[in-house]
């Protein structure tokens, strides 16, 4: 059993904030945050929800995939950022689509969380129980931002992306690895401002960029190394290393730490910031669109963060 990639969509707020606007309203530059970051712009949610993104990356996927929403067993979305508890937005996805005979839940894993929910939907197709998934990584991060924080604001944006997963006849085994540390809990969080558990600063994000750095240019090759490994393949066969978009200078490290070309490892985060949950399925979107992704190229998928969270897949397109 191997399951393919068979569809994949992305959508984007219309507002698009270049680092100019955004100096505007916290002391900061362009020329700061693109040497720090590589971030040149981020969208931003005026109107949209994590639903509507969701629904219109998901009917994009759908589109590309040749499929019926009928079809689709299970719908995944996985957000840190849904403006409502219940019902989940999975649901509403599955309302607004058509996908009358679909299973729906959504997941929270922050940056790994759109590898968490593929993996969890070919952990479905394994044991016979699904033929064929939605997943969606969706995020209006701009509603937890401290507009006033230049160590934050700076980083995050608005959007979704989707995958359509379908279980195919083949002898090829696809890796997947999964790790967390709680104890590292403190670096990256937000509190949900309820109980007694309330942020005194609200709902948004803290982070300790130093430990986010440390943490990712150490576990992320350790990981990739460990998939190779257990596909018998080196890193000099892999076509392309997709990364969770956090930050170009994370990516380059990762690079130099794997004794790769820079080349290999494409980036959007220089027009969309980091987008959490989104990441991953957006990039893998663009790359599709730009007719990048050629049948039998050799991948990596790979996300890090909160949690602290990491995780990544071998993957042939």
């Amino acid at each position: 059993m191997y399951a393919k990639i068979t569809g994949t969509g992305s959508y984007l707020p219309n507002h698009r904030m270049d680092n100019f606007e955004l100096s505007k309203l916290v002391d900061t530059s362009d020329e700061w945050i693109q040497s720090r970051t590589g971030i040149k712009a981020r969208h931003i949610a005026e109107h949209d929800t994590v639903v509507s993104l969701s629904v219109r990356a998901a009917k994009e996927a759908i589109c590309d995939a040749e499929i019926d929403p009928e079809e689709i067993d299970l719908i995944i979305v996985s957000s840190v950022s849904a403006e409502q508890v219940l019902p989940c937005t999975a649901c509403e996805v599955q309302a607004a689509i058509g996908a009358v005979n679909a299973a729906s839940f959504d997941l929270n894993a922050a940056c790994t969380g759109f590898i968490t929910a593929y993996q969890v939907a070919v952990a479905q197709m394994k044991a016979g129980l699904i033929q064929t998934a939605l997943v969606i990584g969706a995020e209006c991060l701009s509603n937890l931002i401290d507009w006033t924080d230049r160590g934050t604001c700076i980083l995050f944006g608005d959007g979704a992306g989707a995958t359509v997963i379908t279980c195919e006849n083949s002898d090829i085994e696809v890796p997947f690895v999964l790790h967390s540390d709680g104890t590292k809990r403190h670096v990256l969080s937000c509190s949900s401002g309820f109980g007694a558990g309330k942020s005194p600063y609200g709902e948004s994000v803290f982070m300790d960029g130093r430990e986010i750095y440390k943490f990712a240019v150490k576990k992320v090759p350790e990981l990739i190394y460990e998939i190779l490994e257990r596909h018998g393949r080196s890193a000099d066969e892999i076509d392309l290393f997709l990364l969770h978009q956090a930050n170009k200078r994370i990516i380059s490290s990762i690079a130099k730490h794997l004794h790769q070309d820079l080349s290999k490892f494409p980036m959007n985060l220089q027009e969309n910031g980091n987008i959490s949950s989104a990441s991953i399925p957006v990039l893998l979107d663009d790359l599709n669109k730009q007719g990048k992704l050629k049948p039998g190229m050799k991948l990596i998928v790979a996300g890090f963060g909160a949690g602290l969270t990491w995780g990544g897949m071998y993957l042939e397109w």
